[in-house]
């Protein structure tokens, strides 16, 4: 009788375990702790922003790390709390009360594993470009909005016209109180160190900008005791917002099930196009979107469960986990785990924190969204995906996420049926005939400039109709034609008609 024994491949598992080739634990190692930089204060402002205690931005960040990490779907994506939902958590917050935050993002969970489970996942790269970096400048605008007011030392309003309303006090406060004053100075030193750094030496720019935009205002508001609000950060397990049975009896209203949707929806889109994005910037696997919906599905799932933030892939720390050389997943992972010691080990540095230098690194994140530039770009080479794009932010700053969301989703599909459905008709006028030929597409859209044309033709000749080169030929139109020709047969006229090979 032989017995084998075996040894653990390089990159397998052990006791269901997975084990990093030693070649790379150094570089993701590294990586990590840039990307853990990097999320401290993003889990935090986030946080604020959302009106939620700052302990659950960092619950959020360290589930998005550990859970979202070990699962299978992505390698370089990076999961966490995202600018990018706090327009809408804060209004669930606001509408819902924080008891009910949990069940929101626990129910956005199950359908995200839903979606993924029922592989619809990449029926989500369909949606429009234009509407998604619509969607997340329209996003942009009302964070920069509601920022300006920690600025100014002053509270931010709950809703986007009262946020318009008192920007004329945000003005006074932050030009005539000394907490204003303050808050301003911090918030334009931040900013200025963030946009200096980017022409630092090549080898101290590992060291991210947001980091050491934060720790200079920090540390100038501690030195000069400037009169400033902190963050406040406690225990993450007093922090813990777990749903309760109450707060689970509404989980089926109707309001309650259409704020699950739209952040499912809303952060299944903006993990998934991150995905693309970070894809391009990497040679390790390809995100596998199903399976990465899934695992985002699952790690929001924890989060409700916690009571914490729900949780997308985020672009920014995603993008510096690249750019700081990870080559596998474990880089996200140890970040989830830094993080977690960190709020153990010394929550009392996260004290030190002034409000406005978190606003000042959130309005940063919220001027990326817009990207201007590619507006800008977009606008002189499409004029139309450009107007879907304006009026999708235009409309989530006028009303709300969902409303200006699918209000650009519903444009935005007129528009191509418009653009597909293009016609072309020539006529060539002959003594006895006209040869009439169509090309395109005939559609519905196109109904009355069809029948504009067949009916101006002479009621005396005879027709020959060309539809041989029409692409689609819909029922609408179909009918039209046929009508059309017996009303000229039942004239002076006669009529041929040479249909296309297959009519819709």
């Amino acid at each position: 009788m032989t017995t084998r024994t075996s040894t653990p491949r390089a990159g397998g598992r052990r006791f269901g375990v997975p084990a990093w080739p030693k070649e790379t634990f150094g570089a993701d190692l590294g990586a990590s702790l840039v990307v853990f930089l990097v999320a401290l204060p993003l889990c935090v402002g986030v946080a604020v922003a959302s009106g939620v205690p700052a302990e659950l931005g960092i619950v959020t960040g360290i589930v998005g790390g550990i859970v979202v990490g070990l699962l299978p779907g992505s390698t370089m994506q990076v999961s966490g709390p995202a600018a990018g939902l706090t327009v809408l958590v804060a209004s669930a917050v606001n509408q819902h009360g924080l008891a009910a935050l949990g069940v929101i993002v626990f129910g956005a969970g199950i359908v995200q594993v839903l979606l993924g489970v029922s592989r619809l996942g990449t029926w989500f790269r369909a949606i429009s470009p234009s509407v998604v970096q619509g969607m997340l400048a329209g996003i942009g605008l009302v964070l920069i909005l509601g920022q300006v007011y920690p600025v100014a030392g002053m509270d931010q309003p709950a809703t986007t016209p009262e946020k318009f309303a008192g920007l004329p006090d945000v003005v006074i406060n932050a030009v005539t109180t000394p907490e204003g004053l303050s808050g301003l100075g911090l918030a334009v030193l931040a900013l200025g160190v963030m946009a200096a750094w980017k022409k630092a030496p090549e080898r101290i720019r590992v060291i991210p900008a947001p980091l050491i935009g934060v720790v200079v205002a920090s540390v100038a508001a501690l030195v000069l005791a400037l009169p400033v609000a902190n963050v406040e950060v406690g225990s993450l397990l007093s922090a813990l917002n777990v749903p309760t049975g109450p707060e689970w009896s509404g989980l089926l209203t109707p309001a309650m099930l259409g704020t699950i949707l739209t952040v499912a929806l809303i952060a299944s889109a903006e993990s998934l196009f991150s995905a693309a994005a970070v894809d391009r910037m990497h040679d390790a696997p390809k995100t596998r979107y199903n399976t990465e919906l899934v695992a985002q599905g699952a790690g929001n799932t924890v989060c409700g469960l916690l009571g914490a933030l729900p949780m997308t892939a985020v672009i920014v720390r995603s993008s510096t986990n690249v750019n700081a050389g990870a080559k596998t997943k474990l880089s996200r992972i140890l970040h989830g785990i830094w993080l977690l010691l960190f709020v153990v080990a010394l929550p009392g540095l996260l004290g030190f924190l002034p409000f406005a230098v978190l606003a000042a690194l959130l309005i940063q994140a919220g001027w990326k969204l817009l990207e201007l530039p590619q507006v800008v770009a977009l606008a002189k080479e499409q004029r139309g995906e450009a107007f879907v794009l304006v009026l999708t932010a235009g409309m989530i700053v006028a009303t709300d996420l969902l409303v200006g969301t699918l209000t650009g989703l519903a444009v935005a599909i007129v528009k191509t049926a418009i653009e597909v459905s293009r016609l072309s008709v020539k006529a060539e006028h002959g003594a006895e005939q006209v040869h009439v030929e169509l090309g395109g597409n005939a559609t519905f859209l196109k109904l009355p400039r069809l029948l504009d044309h067949l009916e101006k033709l002479p009621a005396n000749k005879h027709v020959h109709l060309d539809l041989t080169t029409v692409r689609h030929l819909d029922r609408a139109c179909h009918q039209a034609v046929e009508h059309w020709a017996a009303q000229h047969r039942r004239g002076e006229g006669t009529v041929e008609v040479a249909m296309p090979a297959r009519v819709g």
